[in-house]
């Protein structure tokens, strides 16, 4: 093992310098009001939970959960993500006083990293949760309120993609002869993995009829402008399947009538390394960044890890993505400088108590105390010299 370097910093983990943090205290500014004003109550949870409860829950691999132990024993871990935690606050207090709830947050989550390849370990996440609505309306709400909120960022151009947890699950199931056949397809489906889909469909020996179908299937349920585009897939004998895709059928008309027939994409295939979902799933790509920006949809089951026989819906957003595909340039807010020297301390602490009441942020500062002044001063909109004599003189 080698030495830890002194300004070291463990793998994964992330400095946010000051532009860049000022960027995500606006994101939550925004998102904050946002939310609000459609009904959403925020909520904040612990950073550390038991890893009985969320850790297990959470649907996280257990290798990217950060872990350690309590005094008492405990194994406990840093959240890995934040519905978890919200379900398990919902269900254990909340629930019980009001249903359905509108919950929202803003927080930092833990993944661990096996090594340095670009990925964050702790990152901010935002989104909402709707907890305790079943229907197809709060999976619209959820879609619907995200593309929103992706137009009040600026966000030019996104699209997001909506595929069906539990449609996917059961029509893998009918053309397989496993259990352990079917995780392996939606693993591959969860990494994109196209190629190593048709090949272990090959593998399976399934008569070439199936095997035909399998490939159909991968070639045209993905992307498809439409819901109509694929009831082909659909085993109309199959009641669950077609009550399934009936349910999807009636999302894309609430989103029809949202304004989102252009935004919005349908695709069997797609699929969430989150076990938990079980209905309606998307994804958002926008312009500026080859990842999802945000996914979220039905988390019905993982409800039930938590013993509550009720629906919840819901998204989250990255917001280090959210920074990348961002291009609503931003002008720069007002930030006054008061150059000061001995004689004039007093008189800097006056003039910038002045302008803070103005609402104009305002630094003051020592002249002798900076060594390169004229770079010091791009960093404000404007200088003022309360110095003895020509203050612009180096």
């Amino acid at each position: 093992m080698t030495p830890i370097r002194k300004f070291e910093k463990p793998l994964g983990m992330r400095d946010s310098f000051p532009l860049i943090n000022e960027k995500k205290e606006r994101i939550r500014d925004i998102g904050r009001q946002f939310f609000q004003t459609r009904g959403f109550d925020f909520i904040k949870t612990p950073t550390v939970e038991y890893y009985e409860t969320v850790g297990k829950a959470s649907a996280i691999a257990d290798s990217s959960l950060f872990k350690l132990v309590d005094r008492q024993g405990e194994t406990l871990v840093l959240r890995p993500d934040m519905t978890t935690p919200i379900v398990r606050v919902a269900t254990s207090k909340l629930l019980k006083e009001q249903i359905p709830l509108r919950l929202a947050y803003f927080a930092n989550v833990f993944r661990a990293q096996e090594n340095e390849g670009g990925r964050p370990a702790e990152f901010e996440q935002m989104g909402v949760e709707l907890i305790g609505d079943s229907s197809v309306f709060a999976d619209a709400e959820m879609i619907i309120t995200a593309s929103d909120f992706f137009q009040e960022l600026g966000i030019g151009e996104y699209h997001l993609t909506v595929g069906h947890a539990g449609l996917l699950q059961s029509i893998l199931t009918q053309l397989t002869q496993s259990k352990e056949q079917v995780k392996e397809l939606r693993t591959l489906l969860v990494e994109k993995n196209m190629v190593g889909f048709e090949e272990a469909v090959k593998s399976y020996g399934s008569a070439k009829e199936e095997e035909h179908r399998f490939i159909e299937f991968i070639e045209h349920a993905s992307n498809v402008p439409t819901i109509e585009s694929l009831r082909p897939f659909i085993d109309e004998s199959d009641k669950q399947q077609v009550n399934m895709f009936t349910y999807l059928s009636d999302l894309s008309v609430l989103l029809e009538n949202a304004g989102l027939s252009k935004l919005v994409t349908y695709d069997l295939t797609l699929t969430s390394e989150m076990s938990y979902y079980t209905g309606m799933l998307f994804e958002v790509f926008a312009s500026g960044s080859g990842f999802a920006i945000g996914n979220g949809g039905r988390y019905d089951g993982l409800l039930h890890e938590f013993n509550c026989n009720v629906g919840a819906t819901g998204f989250g957003l990255r917001v280090d993505r959210l920074l990348e595909v961002m291009t609503t340039s931003t002008a720069r807010e007002p930030h006054a400088l008061l150059f000061f020297d001995e004689a004039n301390y007093l008189k800097a602490v006056n003039a910038a108590n002045e302008k803070r009441k103005q609402g104009i942020r305002t630094t003051i500062q020592y002249v002798n105390g900076v060594e390169d002044r004229q770079a010091y001063q791009e960093n404000f909109t404007e200088v003022v010299w309360l110095t003895e004599g020509d203050g612009n003189n180096e």
